[in-house]
Parts: C-alpha cells; sequence; structure tokens
C-alpha cells in the first residue's frame, strides 16, 4: 500500500511544479501590453449604428501602475483638454473653466463605448488579484476579482496567448456575472524597444446594442517622467512633454 502511494505522488509532483501562477501571469501580461513608464500617440473612435463616426487624438504618458495622464490634440473643438488618473481618483481639465473638475471610471470623456477607465487603464494587477487560471486550447484564461468597490468593473475574464502572453479578449463582468462589454485585442505589431503588442483594441457592449468604440495605438515608447507631470497643477502643461 504505502509503494502506491509514493508512487501517486511522483506521478503528482511534475504537474505541480508546474502549475502556473497567477499573480506573476497577470503581471507579465501588463508588462507585455506596456512599459511600467511610457508614453503614446491614440486614435479613439466611437462609431454609431448608422455608421457615423466620432474621432478624437490623444498623447498619453504613464508612470508606475497608478499614473496616467492625457492631452486631446484633436478634434478642435477638445484641443487642450487634458485627463488625470491617480490610482481611482480622476480629473478633468478644460481650459475655459481654468480649473481641473472631478470625473468618475463609469463616465466617459469622449462619449462611446470606452469609458473613462478603459481609456486611463492602469495595470491590470494593480486593481484585481487572480482567482484562478484555466488553459483554453493556446490560451490561457484568467478570472479576476477587483481589489476594491471603487473599480469599474467588479470581474474581468482575461484570454491571453501562451506564446505572446499578450490578452486577445477581455470581458468586463459585473459583481453578479453580466456582462458589461467586451474588448478585442487585434493586430499585434512592434513598436520597438522590445515592445510587441496589439495596436488596435475594439470594443462592444450589450448595453450599447449597434454601437462600437476602436482605440489605435501608435509611437508608444519607454520614457520616465518626472512626478510633478502627475499633479493636478501641471494639467494645463501637458502639451509641453509631446
Amino acid at each position: 500500500m504505502k509503494k502506491i502511494i509514493v508512487t501517486f505522488l511522483i506521478v503528482l509532483l511534475p504537474f505541480t511544479a508546474y502549475a502556473v501562477d497567477g499573480a506573476d501571469l497577470l503581471t507579465t501580461i501588463d508588462r507585455n501590453l506596456n512599459p511600467e513608464s511610457y508614453e503614446s500617440y491614440r486614435k479613439l473612435i466611437n462609431i454609431e449604428p448608422d455608421g457615423r463616426k466620432k474621432e478624437f487624438t490623444l498623447f498619453t504618458v504613464k508612470k508606475g501602475v497608478d499614473k496616467v495622464a492625457s492631452i486631446f490634440l484633436a478634434p478642435a473643438s477638445e484641443k487642450g483638454r487634458s485627463t488625470l488618473r491617480l490610482g481611482e481618483n480622476m480629473w478633468l481639465y478644460i481650459p475655459n473653466i481654468g480649473k481641473p473638475i472631478r470625473i468618475t471610471s463609469l463616465q466617459s470623456v469622449v462619449g462611446g463605448v470606452f469609458n473613462n477607465s478603459d481609456i486611463l487603464q492602469l495595470d491590470y494587477s494593480a486593481e484585481y488579484n487572480v482567482e484562478k487560471v484555466e488553459e483554453d486550447g493556446n490560451e490561457y484564461l484568467l478570472y479576476l476579482k477587483a481589489k476594491t468597490k471603487t473599480v469599474a468593473y467588479d470581474r474581468i475574464k482575461i484570454w491571453a496567448d501562451k506564446g505572446k502572453k499578450l490578452p486577445t479578449k477581455i470581458e468586463c463582468l459585473t459583481e453578479a456575472n453580466m456582462l458589461i462589454k467586451t474588448l478585442y485585442f487585434k493586430d499585434v505589431k512592434d513598436f520597438g524597444g522590445g515592445i510587441i503588442r496589439p495596436a488596435v483594441i475594439e470594443t462592444d457592449s450589450p448595453l450599447y446594442k449597434g454601437y462600437k468604440s476602436v482605440m489605435i495605438m501608435a509611437k508608444l515608447k519607454k520614457k520616465t517622467f518626472k512626478d510633478e507631470v502627475f499633479t493636478l497643477t501641471f494639467m494645463p502643461n501637458m502639451e509641453s512633454l509631446r
């Protein structure tokens, strides 16, 4: 009997040793998506059911896991507006108002399906814990739970390519597992400097039938910034970073 038990344990050990560490995998996905600190240009396109489109161009900078800031470059009606996110706190600066105003994660400074949390995205590992990881063919499926109630989505599911360790699809869910929106990651591109990631993110939502929003990344590169860049007083000066 003892010999059978020992043999059984020896058979199990190799499988246990190679179990996927969910936290490490999520951190790797975060770093493959974006450097810890970077700058980039993005185009956001909102597409209505009748085919009409509205486009926005933004310059974005990020530092660490919880500091993100952007400035609108186009259209002319939005030029000079800037946004800042520090953890779960977000602000919008409008030049003719003259001082930053608070915004929330579920609002959207551009309308469309992307909300402020999507546009000013932090590292997923900063906001979520990994509950479990499954293998789904050539992909990992990560089940994530928000660390706090202030996060835009209580749960998310990430399908990630096993080889590239990059997301292919993300479902954003309520606590009751109701689907809020789906993000689709497309067109993996080499941005240089070791950054290889999807250049296009599309999203749709059962809550906004017929509507779609697209985010296109360009000129993404590693860059470090002083902490003062991510302050309310610097928001009017975001243009100077370009």
